[in-house]
């Protein structure tokens, strides 16, 4: 009996506190309390993480890669300039070069450079743009940034032609792919787009040879015939030959992305197929959305607005990114098209989980027009170019 009257006095004496707090003017007027933003928890098992500390050494980041030599390097648009980087981060050197807006490397660790270059044909001068191959080995066994020449410049149109025409100041390279054996890809675009023009149409992805030496459009055959003009504006492109040098090999498949407005789905896969009967691109086709597996697909129509960068992963993971400038978010895929990764471990789910993630904002998970992506030791690296930085991430089943 006892112990109830306690706790019949304790409940009477919350109560009367409670009534008190409760009433305006008793201490004054009661806080208003609207101001407060409740934050939006997305719990995931599976998610990127900010990894720290947030590099903001420069300007205008604007395209970033991992390199078959270990190191990373970023393009600053502002300062027309590529910056050698450790895996930590730290700044090894800077080469300048005229116009550089991206860049790729080979497996002859020479790094290839889309820049600008003034050429004069027939009188005639002008900027146009330009392929930059740049040697970066010295006199002896010394490499680095710091040994960086220029030894070979791939100007349009002149790797097809000797004259200027008049839209030729118009075209654009774009991004670099390298493929196993230091041929490589190139997006270009541009104004004229005629499939029978000598050269290909300006929207194509051109293959050329190690040299340098232009080999061909790329021609995808699909069930409705061949198509010179299949690409439609197009941007990003990564082949399936990736770092670490030690294991990157493969066919000639690519993942490019388009900016075309008439295109709804503008991100793809392209095998190269080889049968007894001749080579061929082809698209692949793949996983389209199924919500009972997961979420979203690489293939769903209009799932992206202006996909700058793509990259696909080379050690294993089979991962295949996209970075949307317009929607401010980086996508993760499988090689397959499903947009998530597999559950971990012990999970009460088989269906895979997604791992995309951005906004607009100056957040660690949040972007302002990104721009480009790399991945190394399974860290992702993201030029936010309008917040004038470069964030790193990694999966929450990758740390230890």
């Amino acid at each position: 009996m006892i112990q109830i009257n306690y706790l019949h006095k304790n409940y009477f004496w919350v109560l009367s506190i409670l009534f008190i707090v409760g009433c305006d003017g008793f201490f004054g007027k009661k806080t208003d309390l609207d101001f407060i933003e409740i934050p939006e928890y997305l719990p995931r098992e599976v998610a990127y993480v900010p990894v720290e500390p947030v590099i903001k050494k420069y300007q205008n980041p604007i395209d970033i890669i991992a390199g078959f030599d270990e190191l990373i390097y970023v393009v600053d648009g502002t300062s027309e300039e590529i910056i050698s980087l450790d895996e930590s981060g730290r700044e090894l050197g800077r080469f300048q070069l005229n116009g550089v807006k991206s860049i790729a490397q080979n497996r002859k660790l020479d790094l290839l450079a889309i820049g600008t270059s003034q050429r004069t044909v027939g009188g005639i001068t002008r900027d146009v743009t330009c392929i930059y191959r740049i040697d970066m080995h010295g006199d002896g066994n010394e490499f680095g940034i710091e040994y960086a020449r220029v030894v070979d410049t791939i100007a349009h149109p002149l790797y097809f032609k000797t004259t200027f025409s008049g839209s030729d100041d118009k075209v654009q390279f774009n991004k670099i792919a390298v493929l196993e054996d230091n041929r490589f890809y190139v997006t270009r675009s541009g104004i004229d787009n005629n499939p029978q023009k000598f050269g290909g149409p300006d929207d194509a992805i051109l293959l050329f040879d190690e040299d340098g030496t232009y080999i061909t459009p790329v021609v995808v055959n699909t069930p409705n015939g061949f198509f010179r003009d299949f690409f439609k504006s197009p941007m990003g492109i990564s082949s399936f030959v990736q770092p670490p040098q030690i294991s990157a090999g493969g066919p000639d498949h690519f993942v490019f992305t388009s900016f075309s407005d008439n295109t709804s789905i503008k991100v793809q896969v392209i095998d190269y197929i080889e049968t007894d009967f001749g080579a061929s691109y082809e698209p692949r086709i793949l996983f389209e959305a199924d919500t009972t597996i997961a979420d979203g697909s690489l293939t769903t129509s209009e799932k992206f607005s202006k996909p700058v960068s793509t990259l696909v992963t080379g050690d294993g993971t089979n991962f295949i990114f996209v970075l949307d400038q317009l929607k401010d978010s980086l996508y993760q895929f499988t090689v397959t098209g499903l947009e998530g990764v597999k559950p971990p471990v012990g999970s009460a789910t088989s269906k895979y989980q997604m791992a995309s993630f951005g906004g607009r904002g100056d957040g660690l998970t949040q972007f302002n027009a990104p721009s480009s992506l790399a991945y190394k030791n399974r860290i992702l690296w993201v030029c936010d170019t309008g917040n004038g930085r470069i964030l790193r991430f990694k999966l929450t089943t990758d740390f230890q």
